[in-house]
């Protein structure tokens, strides 16, 4: 299969910077974990969006940043997903954390390929490795 990345907006208007680096950076972290994506799809929406998706999905009647939906079967190799991202959310972190937005968003995007790799942040000692690979994967952009 074909590596495919690609990015939309959903009931929002968005476009990402420097989409062909971070397509390029996404795939060079997920090869670096000897992964391969067949087909990830990323998803920026609106806070409102995604918390219907995360009621309907997972019960959960609160806002967060991302959602991310595997939908490779077993024993196939490449990661295929839907990664919704609220925009709105990441905008309100970023302000909070003091970060550029682009920062914000990036590990946002990244985190969502590091659950499809395998890797989770349940618990806090999930939630420091979790962290640590963000940072390891964030200092990897070379398009800044």
């Amino acid at each position: 299969m074909e590596q495919s990345l690609e990015f939309f907006s959903q009931e929002i208007e968005f476009t990402l910077d420097k989409e062909d680096s971070v397509r390029n950076w996404i795939l060079f972290v997920v090869d670096s974990y000897g992964k391969k994506v067949g087909q990830i799809n990323y998803i920026f929406c609106s806070d409102d969006y995604l918390l219907e998706l995360n009621k309907a999905h997972l019960q959960h009647d609160y806002y967060t940043d991302i959602l991310t939906f595997p939908y490779a079967p077993a024993g196939v190799e490449e990661l295929i997903s839907d990664i919704y991202i609220s925009i709105d959310r990441v905008k309100d972190n970023a302000q909070s954390y003091e970060l550029p937005f682009q920062d914000e968003l990036h590990r946002v995007m990244i985190h969502g390929a590091l659950h499809l790799i395998g890797f989770d942040d349940h618990g806090e000692e999930a939630k420091m490795v979790m962290r640590a690979k963000e940072d390891q994967a964030l200092a990897q952009r070379n398009f800044l």
